[in-house]
């Protein structure tokens, strides 16, 4: 006897909607109408229900949901794809964290030097330009608390002085590091006010051990797709990492 979207639900601890969503969405296999219409489901889909929420954590729903759908069209090259990019992407990411950590304690520096900070004033377009970002991300970074330009008198255009192009470039380097800005904040408040470079140092071992979570994350995923992929209809018990 095949089991009702409220069993498959219960097996995943999610609503039985979700599992309707999920098969529209192909992540899982078309499930069989009874004859008098109701869906009827078996062990595959339990399989691919819990492979799916093991998945989504690590590689994120939208990778998760292309690498479910390849799998039930036969194309597993393609869902072997998508993990390796995954993962290739990730390790860019951890890259680009220690770039941004070496660029951004030779930036703090500036903030222990006694050396006042000089050098001209720049428009918004012009900051913006030097960044290599829109006008408007200044202008987020200004409304978020993390910038204060002056305003010239008359035409009240915004103007940045030498400190706060440092602390842009600062906010910059974070932000394509993609912190949030309640972890920007108390890095450059630090900075500031005594040259610390305390919360810097947390922000970016924050960030290393996000991408650590993820890796571990993506690890019991693939262990959910390994089986699936290799042991057809028979139901993911094999992992001994629990399902997110």
């Amino acid at each position: 006897m095949g089991l009702r979207p409220v069993d498959l639900a219960r097996r995943a601890g999610v609503s039985t909607q979700l599992v309707r969503n999920y098969e529209a969405a192909g992540i899982l296999p078309p499930a069989p109408r009874s004859e008098t219409g109701y869906r009827q489901y078996g062990p595959e889909h339990v399989s691919a229900l819990l492979t799916y929420r093991a998945l989504a954590p690590g590689f994120g729903a939208e990778t998760a949901t292309e690498i479910m759908r390849a799998v039930h069209n036969g194309d597993e090259a393609l869902a072997y794809r998508l993990v390796d990019a995954a993962h290739a992407a990730l390790n860019e990411q951890r890259l680009a964290t220690d770039a941004a950590s070496d660029a951004l304690a030779a930036l703090a520096a500036e903030y222990v030097d006694d050396q006042p900070v000089t050098g001209p004033s720049l428009l918004v377009g012009e900051l913006a330009h030097r960044l290599g970002v829109r006008t408007s991300a200044l202008r987020v970074w200004e409304a978020a608390g993390l910038l204060a330009p002056e305003r010239e008198r008359g035409t009240k255009y915004r103007r940045y002085g030498p400190e706060q192009i440092r602390d842009a470039r600062i906010i910059h380097m974070l932000r394509q590091g993609r912190y949030y800005f309640e972890q920007i904040k108390p890095v450059l408040d630090g900075l500031r006010r005594t040259g610390s470079t305390e919360a810097l140092r947390n922000a970016v071992a924050e960030r290393r051990a996000a991408h650590d979570r993820q890796t571990k994350a993506m690890l019991n995923g693939s262990a959910y797709l390994y089986q699936l992929i290799t042991a057809g209809q028979q139901d993911v018990s094999a992992p001994t990492a629990r399902a997110q």
